[in-house]
């Protein structure tokens, strides 16, 4: 129940009087092997919630009874709704910050003009997770790199598949010799499957990354990348890159093809899913979905997690995104 605000103690206090109703707190702080002022604290707490209910027992005792598990449920998900939303008006409310904070960041560009020179390796990764982890639209890689250890797969999985299940669009190139390592041909094939676009290059020397069109990250020098990283916002520069990474996409080979992996195709769809994703792309509510193809809302949303489970997409917005690419719509 801690997802709902309680702690452990007050969880173990709320179970001990569901299992024993009416009882006395007397002395619960032995059986919990808990503070006597924590124990205390957390009754008050769950009274005031409304999770335990005081009595009196026909000796006179002060004793406590919990209060139906669907009720006490619904009163704890109440207050955490509202909570949250107190807390997301918070964070949403102050948007002159974003202002603020972006003139800090060019108060410390260098005078190159939206080009930043990081030397530091740890300082350079904290970057590119940073980047990674608030990609909108789309991330751009060229990587050089023929294998990845346990340790680096560990550390970009969570990153790759949180921004494939935002919609976030992934285009990678990699060397063919990636395909040797079982390890890295297993993620590259694990990121196919979730949406990623992959592709491999022999003779790959290059490494780009590019996000959302705006910011990209190159070696400082290409032969020696101890050296550390260019990042750039440069319009101009950020062009140049986008292009080089476009001319290397477009003389790679699709991972599929070279592994005999292929994608579904619009065929993996019944002819009901495909009229309901095709629906999902045009309209915004399910209820104007249902009724434009004449079923029950609950059988469009049936439909729905059948396409989305099809495609492996986490949202509705992969989904579109996935299909448009496949050429299923």
């Amino acid at each position: 129940m801690a997802a709902l605000g309680l702690s452990g103690t007050e969880e173990r206090l709320y179970r001990h009087f569901l299992r024993n109703p009416g009882t006395s707190a007397e002395d619960l702080h032995l059986l919990l092997h808990t503070p006597r002022g924590e124990v205390r604290g957390a009754l008050e707490r769950l009274t005031g919630l409304g999770l335990l209910r005081r009595g009196r027992s026909t000796s006179g005792h002060d004793t406590l009874t919990a209060a139906d598990p669907e009720a006490a449920v619904g009163l704890l998900t109440d207050r955490r709704l509202n909570e949250l939303h107190h807390e997301l008006r918070q964070v949403t409310r102050p948007q002159h910050l974003v202002a603020e904070l972006r003139a800090d960041m060019g108060a410390h560009t260098p005078a190159g003009g939206g080009v930043e020179r990081m030397t530091n390796l740890t300082q350079i990764r904290d970057r590119i997770d940073d980047l990674a982890f608030f990609a909108r639209h789309e991330v751009l890689s060229v990587e050089p790199h023929t294998a990845l250890t346990p340790e680096n797969i560990a550390h970009a999985r969570p990153l790759d598949s949180r921004c494939l299940r935002r919609g976030v669009r992934i285009r990678s190139v990699v060397p063919k010799e990636a395909l040797d390592d079982p390890a890295t041909a297993a993620y590259l094939r694990e990121l196919g499957a979730q949406g990623a676009r992959i592709r491999l290059c022999a003779d790959l020397a290059e490494r780009v990354l590019v996000y959302d069109r705006h910011t990209a990250l190159v070696p400082a020098d290409p032969a020696d990348t101890s050296r550390g990283a260019l990042l750039a916002r440069e319009p101009g520069l950020v062009a140049s890159i986008l292009a080089l990474f476009e001319k290397i996409w477009d003389r790679a080979t699709d991972l599929a093809a070279l592994t005999g992996d292929s994608a579904p195709d619009a065929g993996a769809l019944t002819p009901v899913e495909l009229e309901v994703l095709k629906s999902m792309c045009r309209v915004a509510k399910d209820e104007i979905g249902a009724r434009e193809l004449g079923v029950s809302l609950r059988t469009y949303r049936r439909h729905v997690a059948d396409v989305l489970r099809t495609l492996n997409a986490g949202n509705r917005a992969h989904a579109a995104l996935l299909a448009r690419e496949r050429g299923w719509i």
